[in-house]
Order: C-alpha cells, then structure tokens, then sequence
C-alpha cells in the first residue's frame, strides 16, 4: 500500500524568550568614543549597558537600558508572540506477503518559527528579526523498517520447532542533520541581552557573509564542519546578519537489526529469544543539537565536538 500526503501546521501566540530592559544601541555609541565624552570619564561598549557617562555637551546619560533604565539589568520574560510553521511531504510504502512485512517512510519538510525552545530569546526590538530554521528541522528523513522469517524449514526440508520461528528484523535511518544553532557572547550589538533567559544564551548574531558553507563535512578528517571564514562579528551596535539557523549539521546513516527464535510452548504461549545490535554497524552518528561548535567566540568554532551513542548490543528473552 502506497501513501502520499501532505502536512502542514502553523502555531500562532507561541510563548517567546525576550529582554524586557534591553540597551538603546544609538544612547550608547553617542559617547562610546573619547571625545564624545568628559576627559577621565568612561566610555560606553559592550557590557556597558548599566554605567554611568559624562557626555561634553552636558548632563549625566545613567545607563542605556529601556524602559527601565539603569536600575534593572535585563531580564527575559515570555510573551506570546511567536509563530511558528511546518510544511512536509509524505510518503509510506507498507509491504506484506508470505515471510516479509516492511514499512518505508520518506519526509521532505521544512519547519520556521522565532524561537525554538525554553530560553532561546528573540530580537527584543523586532521579534520577527528571529525567524529562522526550527531547531527540529529535518529535510530529508528516511526510515526503513522490516521482518523476515528465515527459510531454514525450507532448506532443511523440516518444519519443526528448531527450523520454524527465526527471524531478523531491523530498522534503518537515514536523514538530514538538525540545523546548527549560532552563537555570540561579545555583546557587540549593545543590547545587553546574555544571562536575561533561563540558560544564559543571548540574542546576538554574528555578520554572515554569502559564500558556500558546507565543505567539509566528514568529521573524522578533523576539519572544521563549515566554513568559519565567512562569520565574523557582528559591528559595534548592530545586529549581526546571520540568521540564527540556516544550515544542517550532521545527519544519521544508523542501521539496527536483531535476531529472533520464537518457541511456541502451547497454541496460545510463545518464548521469544532475541539478540539485539542499536547502531550495528559501529559508525560514528555526528548527530544532535549541540554537536557542532556554533559559538564565535570559541576557539573551538565550527569543529564537531560530540556523536551519538556508539553500538550497543543486548539480548532478551
């Protein structure tokens, strides 16, 4: 039996991470130089949200946070602003005759929204800034999933209890990775926007300049994943250019497979014996959120740094 669909969900009034006392970036560059300043007096910069300035034209600048000024840091609350949207098709071939029952499964999809998950903020001044690949997309994802029951009755001429009930079954998967997720800690945009949310994640972006971005993308050769030359830091006062997520890490290429003995006891009790292999094969699966090293700031930038669970095998009755 063949299917084919298409699927497609919006979600509006999403629950979205933002600074409610952000940093006005132009109050802050206005006396972020030496001479817009009164001699011995600081500068305002990065990190510099809450400080005290003495502009030369006179007056006292207390900070460059809105709408609550220097008396509050930055502080992330939830406001039901975000949207998000999924668009797939599907396809599903089930198979069954005889000794062989399979299910194939092919998706085709993408997935938007503002923000993806509990903590990651949105741009505070233009929430709409922030759409960006949903942190679970996938474009591609295959599964393959099958029972066979040996033939041994049929080799041996026999059908008994030792030459009936053996069977191997698997599932193997294939997809695209899970979009790699951009970071920045400098505070650059002026914002002050790190540390207001759950997890200490900021707002910031980095400058994304148009070029390939995935060239090497084998881990095992010990390069970077993407290329890192095309990022750099956002302008002193802007946001960065980059969107938060447009490109995938590693995807899945995982096989597993068991062997089965079913012992029918009575007409009605079977024991099953079965020996199972997750990840059969022992390759290396470079898959996850956090698998590839998305913060600029790091020394480690671009290069994978985890993978997934090596083979793991079991058996049961």
């Amino acid at each position: 039996m063949l299917s084919l669909s298409y699927v497609g969900t919006q979600g509006h009034h999403l629950m979205d991470d933002l600074d409610d006392n952000p940093g006005v970036p132009s109050l802050c560059l206005s006396v972020s130089q030496t001479n817009e300043v009164l001699p011995g007096t600081p500068t305002c910069g990065p990190f510099g949200e809450n400080g005290t300035y003495h502009p030369v034209t006179g007056g006292v600048i207390n900070g460059t946070r809105a709408p609550f000024g220097p008396l509050f840091g930055g502080n992330g609350y939830y406001d039901t602003m975000g949207n998000s949207r999924y668009n797939a098709l599907e396809a599903t071939l089930r198979h069954t005759s005889g000794r062989m029952a399979f299910l194939a499964g092919y998706t085709y999809s993408k997935a938007l929204d503002n923000s993806s998950g509990y903590g990651e903020q949105v741009d505070p001044y233009n929430y709409r800034l922030s759409e960006a690949l949903g942190a679970s997309d996938m474009t591609n994802v295959f599964t393959f999933s099958y029972t066979y029951e040996l033939p041994f009755d049929k080799l041996s001429r026999a059908s008994t209890r030792l030459t009936r009930g053996w069977k191997v079954s698997g599932i193997t998967r294939f997809t695209t990775g899970l979009p790699v997720t951009l970071y920045e800690y400098d505070d650059n945009s002026l914002l002050g926007s790190c540390s207001t949310g759950p997890n200490g994640n900021c707002s910031n972006l980095p400058d994304h300049t148009p070029g390939k971005i995935l060239e090497n993308t084998n881990p095992r050769d010990g390069g970077t994943y993407f290329n890192t030359s095309l990022f750099s830091p956002e302008h002193i006062g802007q946001q960065g250019t980059s969107a938060r997520r447009f490109f995938h890490g590693p995807g899945i290429n995982n096989w597993d497979l068991a062997l089965l003995k079913d012992l029918h006891l009575t007409e009605t009790k079977t024991l099953e014996f079965r020996g199972e292999f997750f990840n059969v094969f022992n390759h290396a699966q470079f898959y996850g959120a956090s698998a590839v090293n998305a913060n600029i700031d790091s020394t480690a930038f671009g290069l994978v740094t985890s993978a997934a669970a090596a083979r793991i095998g079991q058996v049961a009755i």
